[in-house]
């Protein structure tokens, strides 16, 4: 069963490689793709040093809808969903989300931070169905696609509020070591306080929405 892996990434360029690496290295994965989503800082001339397809869109468009323009190009009906900025990424852990999947234990594989960093841990031990690393199927992104427009940081939830409501199976897979760069580490203080908060009341206004 052949996988794209789908990478959004705005303003990775100092990031994206470390996942990138791992991706083109692993034998499971038929195709990678990386989204750019109106990056300044070149974020789509570093993923251009990798065998990888690289999308640009000319602006900011938010993290839903930049997944979905890496869909529409994709050439496989399953998806591995990963973001641009984890630290400690293998293909080891590769294959295991997507062992997951192909071995049709589960109609989506959602990838959870493990002894990686306390924060990061933490977060996704209480609310692990919130990670942004998972697998899905084309059939199952289309169900979804209807909120694409007003998702943005809360595609995760409204997933996850999917599979709950149509009985998706669901398993999750420990990633080991793995963890991402917070977003005050990457913006500053200020900025990435903002950015946290946009993304807390995205995923807020998706607990509460009914799908």
């Amino acid at each position: 069963m052949p996988v794209s892996v789908v990478v959004p990434a705005y303003n990775e360029a100092c990031r994206i490689g470390a996942v990138l690496q791992p991706l083109i290295s692993c034998p499971v994965v038929d195709e990678v793709i990386v989204v750019d989503d109106g990056s300044d800082d070149g974020t789509a001339e570093v993923a251009r040093r990798f065998d990888v397809c690289v999308i640009s869109l000319p602006t900011n468009r938010g993290k839903a809808a930049a997944l979905d323009a890496g869909i529409s190009c994709a050439r496989n009906d399953v998806f591995l969903f990963l973001d641009a900025d984890l630290v400690g990424l293998t293909a080891e852990h590769v294959e295991r989300l997507i062992d997951a999947y192909t071995s049709g234990r589960a109609d989506m594989v959602v990838g959870v931070f493990s002894n990686g960093r306390t924060t990061t841990d933490i977060a996704q031990k209480i609310n692990p169905f919130a990670s942004g690393q998972r697998l899905i199927s084309k059939v199952m992104w289309e169900r979804a696609k209807d909120y694409v427009g007003e998702m943005d940081y809360g595609i995760e939830m409204a997933l996850s509020k999917l599979a709950v409501k149509e009985g998706w199976s669901k398993e999750k897979v420990d990633l080991d070591g793995v963890t991402h760069v917070l977003k005050e580490e990457k913006r500053g203080f200020s900025k990435g306080i903002q950015e946290r908060f946009k993304m807390y009341g995205d995923m807020i206004k998706w607990l509460v929405k009914k799908v």
